[in-house]
């Protein structure tokens, strides 16, 4: 965030993907804590982090205050819904046992880390894809937005053996090791994609799954960083909801607006609408 966006507008174009209307950028979230408590527990925004972890040493977990009532509905329960609930529980069980895990990390002297923010990317992503699942599951909410990597974004990935910061990369001028670089960190993202695809898949709901009822779409503002291009960009959807087909690559003709793609998920979703933004249609999913 430090610096100019190199946009010449504001930061918030480069680092939000939802919005309230054309001018207003809906609130990010980065800490998993915090979208924990908003999905299953109070949420302050007044209190510091320092605050709320401290209120948390005081406070039970939201299981064991709801242990008596879970059990009285469990006991209603024919053998399949039991086992289902039991999954539920055990994986909200878990997703807290990990966020109380990373608030105990030791952190070097040198960094300061928000509380409950693992320190490992990968295991920062994977909480926050999880956090998402069981939101689904419980139908807390039924849209969510993530950003793997920022516009603009400096991140390195020693982790697979990129030491170099990500938008400097992009920007390759054909330079064979940058680009092979920049591939690195793309499917290093798209497999942190893939695992939350298949939490989605294995997880019922009623005679299928979340995956099923679902829309996901993966993709980037951009097709080429180099020369800022986004004409023939490539996007990936998973899940069938409304009938979508999987396992196609559809070639859209060109100067498709991708809100053709958002209309079809619109209607999908059972929002009869004709118009999105820039469409002028809505794309055919079925194949």
């Amino acid at each position: 965030m430090v610096g100019n966006c190199d946009t010449g507008s504001s930061c918030a174009y480069t680092n939000t993907l939802s919005w309230k209307d054309p001018n207003t950028p809906l609130t990010v979230e980065v800490d998993p804590r915090s979208v924990f408590e908003r999905l299953f527990g109070s949420f302050d925004p007044s209190l510091s982090p320092e605050v709320r972890k401290r209120r948390m040493l005081y406070r039970k977990s939201i299981l064991d205050q709801t242990r008596e009532s879970a059990q009285k509905l469990e006991s209603g329960l024919g053998s399949a819904d039991r086992r289902k609930m039991d999954e539920y529980l055990t994986s909200i069980r878990e997703v807290e046992k990990r966020i109380g895990s990373a608030e105990k990390d030791e952190v070097p002297p040198s960094i300061e880390k928000p509380a409950g923010i693992p320190l490992k990317y990968t295991e920062y992503v994977a909480l926050m894809f999880d956090l998402q699942v069981i939101a689904f599951q419980a139908d807390l909410t039924r849209v969510s937005t993530m950003m793997l990597g920022r516009e603009g974004s400096v991140r390195t990935y020693p982790e697979i053996g990129v030491p170099d910061p990500h938008h400097p990369l992009t920007h390759h001028r054909g330079h064979p090791d940058f680009i092979e670089k920049v591939t690195k960190i793309n499917c290093h993202h798209v497999e942190l994609f893939s695992q939350f695809i298949a939490k989605l898949k294995a997880t019922r709901e009623g005679d299928g799954t979340l995956l099923d009822r679902s829309a996901v779409i993966y993709g980037s503002a951009l097709s080429d960083g180099n020369a800022h291009s986004n004409a023939d960009l490539p996007l990936v959807m998973a899940g069938h909801l409304g009938g979508a087909k999987g396992g196609q690559h559809i070639a859209s003709a060109p100067k498709t607006p991708v809100a053709n793609l958002f209309v079809r998920i619109l209607n999908g979703a059972g929002i009869e609408t004709e118009k999105f933004a820039d469409s002028t249609g809505a794309l055919d999913l079925a194949g």
